[in-house]
């Protein structure tokens, strides 16, 4: 079934001086990739790359070839992770303003603003789990018009991807946002200003969640609602976006093994890390991956290829066993009868990811499945 599948792409495999400060002169997304280990017998790690190799996202030819590989599986485009925290301040963003500028590769592309405060956290537990390294920032109309005519180029642009004739534009963390409705408005205007139709705002969420944001903007922590994503898909359109960006993996890891024993696993495992690492079944996980409210016109699913973050956390968190090329083109498939009665243009499903290897999530090719996830995607989009 023809179907968009848009790719959220990492830019983090290159060094910068924040990088470079915390974790050593050189550091990428590779650093910790490479040297992961096994945690239990028949434990894939660490993961080594095949085709592309240890890239340096300096390069252009790189660039070039991932989206010869992601064009020939049926992926229409990537949508980059976008770090703007404040007062101009951005990070990881040379990929993608070269590929902006330099007009290569003539392939499709969209942002997807990540958000969230950048702390040591992501590739270090203990004593400095929590030492800020950049923290995210909201300062109000004159940083948000700044943000806005900073990316204004790319929106013109004639590959970046559109629904409803609009510019996407996913923001990743909607929930922590208080002024996000005002920012949504802002943007409209200035868009309209511009010469643009609009912008379409998708909120990325969980279809399952244990947080509530009230009207006041403060957050509060709710009892999830497995049986239905309504509210929370209703609470985020409320708020001004056009869609949302559901992605059903809590959701499901709450049904495969019961609510409140998953909810008592993450603590445990955040609390103790030493316990034994904590497995999940892919194939028997992704049969609860999609919420009956995904079908609606303006819910874009995730598709979830693999899922493996010890190279980031070690043993802390659940890892998915058995997520081969073949069980995710099951999962693949699922996820095309969910969207099948939807308007061609809104029959989307964000993939996660293309190229986060420190989460073990990717669709690049590597030494153990060679091609084998983006030929999933290529049986079933082609």
């Amino acid at each position: 079934m023809k179907a968009r599948i848009i790719a959220n792409y990492l830019p983090q495999f290159y060094p910068i001086p924040e990088n470079d400060k915390y974790w050593g002169k050189g550091f990428t997304e590779w650093t910790n990739v490479a040297k992961a280990k096994p945690c239990f017998h028949g434990h894939y790690q660490p993961r080594i790359p095949a085709d592309l190799g240890f890239y340096d996202l300096r390069l252009p030819e790189i660039r070039e070839q991932q989206a010869d590989l992601a064009r020939d599986a049926g992926v229409e485009g990537f949508c980059y992770w976008h770090y703007w925290l404040g007062n101009g301040k951005q990070l990881l963003q040379r990929p993608f303003q070269e590929v902006l500028e330099s007009g290569k590769p003539n392939f499709p592309f969209c942002l997807s603003w990540a958000n969230h405060d950048w702390t040591t956290g992501t590739w270090k537990r203990g004593e400095k789990m929590k030492e800020m390294i950049a923290r995210q920032l909201y300062l109000g109309d004159e940083d948000y018009t700044n943000h806005f005519y900073s990316i204004l180029s790319a929106f013109k642009d004639h590959r970046y991807m559109t629904i409803d004739g609009k510019p996407i534009f996913a923001i990743y963390d909607p929930y922590h946002f208080s002024d996000v409705s005002h920012f949504i408005e802002l943007w409209r205007q200035l868009a309209q200003k511009n010469g643009l139709s609009g912008i379409y705002f998708i909120a990325m969420s969980n279809s399952t969640t244990t947080i509530h944001r009230k009207d006041d903007g403060s957050i509060e922590r709710v009892i999830p609602d497995l049986k239905s994503s309504a509210n929370v898909y209703n609470d985020l359109i409320s708020l001004g976006f056009d869609g949302v960006n559901s992605l059903g993996k809590s959701r499901a890891e709450m049904l495969y093994e019961g609510k409140y024993i998953r909810i008592i696993n993450v603590l445990l495992h955040k609390k103790l890390p030493f316990l034994p690492m904590h497995k999940f079944d892919y194939p028997k996980v992704m049969k609860y991956f999609f919420s009956p409210e995904d079908s609606w016109e303006n819910i874009f699913p995730t598709i979830l290829p693999q899922w493996d973050r010890t190279p980031r956390v070690g043993g802390m968190e659940g890892i998915y066993v058995n997520s081969t090329p073949g069980n995710f083109q099951k999962h693949l498939e699922n996820a095309l009868k969910i969207i099948a009665n939807k308007k061609e243009e809104h029959r989307i499903l964000f993939l996660r990811s293309w190229n986060e290897w420190g989460e073990g999530n990717y669709v690049e090719p590597d030494l153990k499945y060679g091609h084998g996830y983006l030929e999933a995607i290529r049986q079933c989009i082609k």
